[in-house]
């Protein structure tokens, strides 16, 4: 019985010693600031191809990135940012509803009331076309800005 729970404590302390999460460190070299992106997390890049690329992330080595099955070098990304699926999910489907619901509303109200109601489906279908470009408000993180890009391993929480 003491073999065992020695075994089972030493696995355990090997697994946490080798727990180690990567992630994406973004530095500005003026500010000195600092934002760490976990792998596997949803990203958009632009790179210097002029290539936009969006999806989850993977470290493929030390200098490049692994995205939608291509391998893009650090150094060949221009500007990147986060793309949570849920803040992607919620502005359009908050977008494209309040736009169906004003160019309807504009509809009704022109064709019940008053002619000039029907104004109300411009800005109807300009919210319902944001929405299915799907916005993201987030901050851009771009090289000329003095961002630069890295690799960082993440030791497990304590």
């Amino acid at each position: 019985m003491k073999q065992i729970s020695v075994l089972s404590l030493l696995l355990f302390i090997i697994n946490i010693s080798w727990a180690q999460e990567n992630a994406l460190k973004i530095t500005n070299s003026v500010s000195g600031k600092e934002i760490i992106i976990k792998e596997n997390k949803r990203i958009k890049i632009k790179t210097t191809e002029g290539k936009k690329i969006s999806g989850r992330f993977t470290r493929s080595d030390n200098k490049s990135i692994f995205l939608k099955g291509e391998e893009i070098v650090l150094q060949d990304i221009l500007e990147i940012k986060r793309n949570p699926l849920l803040l992607s999910i919620f502005s359009s489907g908050f977008f494209i509803y309040v736009g169906a619901i004003t160019a309807g509303f504009g509809v009704i109200i022109g064709a019940l009331i008053d002619s000039t109601a029907f104004w109300l489906t411009i800005p109807g279908a300009a919210m319902i076309y944001t929405g299915i470009k799907s916005p993201n408000f987030l901050r851009k993180f771009k090289r000329d800005k003095n961002w630069t890009f890295e690799w960082i391993a993440i030791p497990p929480a304590s």
